[in-house]
């Protein structure tokens, strides 16, 4: 069993790194309870969940260590008073050095958990990107990505939407692209914020093993 990275620890937060392939929280049914929360758990038998990863995104998660914690930062993230970026890589070559892509998003009720666009019925989705490399050879770009909102699926259906879908992603890439990596390519790297208990700034970064 792969162990959990600690980036941040203090009396109310821990900020670990979740690996690609496992749950943030349980799921239905024996097989699904192996999860980053129950890993946690071990450990910290009061830790609380305040957000979320997709299964196959890693990175940067904040974990709760007391109520007062869990209620605080539940906070900051639905007022959007933390930045977050992500890093991937995705098929072809962006044109645009940066851009911003705001497509509303909905579920694809028929075809959940897929998520799909849609202009009339959709919640509004805004996710910024810049270019960091374009490998030429290969037709890929490492992309940094930041969410303004926090839609299920956003990232990954947004860069479909460029046309650039993110290698690895069983749902929303092509094939060819699917095989190209192991696993979803897709990193949570920086979370940026302002402690709410103990009123400092926090910058944290994990770099993704792709």
């Amino acid at each position: 069993m792969q162990p959990i990275a600690i980036i941040h620890q203090d009396e109310h937060l821990l900020v670990v790194n979740k690996p690609s392939g496992l749950l943030s929280v349980p799921g239905r049914g024996p097989d699904k309870q192996d999860c980053l929360i129950n890993r946690v758990l071990e450990q910290y038998p009061n830790a609380r969940t305040v957000h979320r990863l997709d299964q196959p995104t890693s990175g940067l998660v904040v974990i709760a260590l007391t109520y007062e914690g869990q209620r605080e930062m539940g906070k900051l993230f639905e007022r959007r008073q933390i930045n977050k970026s992500y890093i991937a890589v995705v098929g072809g070559n962006i044109a645009k050095n940066e851009g911003e892509i705001n497509l509303p998003l909905i579920c694809d009720w028929p075809n959940r958990p897929r998520q799909m666009v849609d202009h009339e019925h959709g919640k509004a989705a805004q996710t910024r990107y810049r270019v960091l490399e374009r490998d030429r050879v290969s037709g890929t770009t490492r992309v940094e990505l930041t969410p303004i909102t926090g839609r299920s699926h956003q990232l990954r259906v947004h860069l479909r939407e460029l046309g650039h879908p993110i290698l690895g992603d069983n749902l929303y890439a092509p094939q060819p692209l699917q095989t190209r990596a192991s696993r979803l390519l897709l990193h949570a790297r920086t979370l940026t914020f302002r402690h709410p208990l103990c009123d400092r700034a926090l910058s944290l970064t994990c770099e993704p093993d792709f």
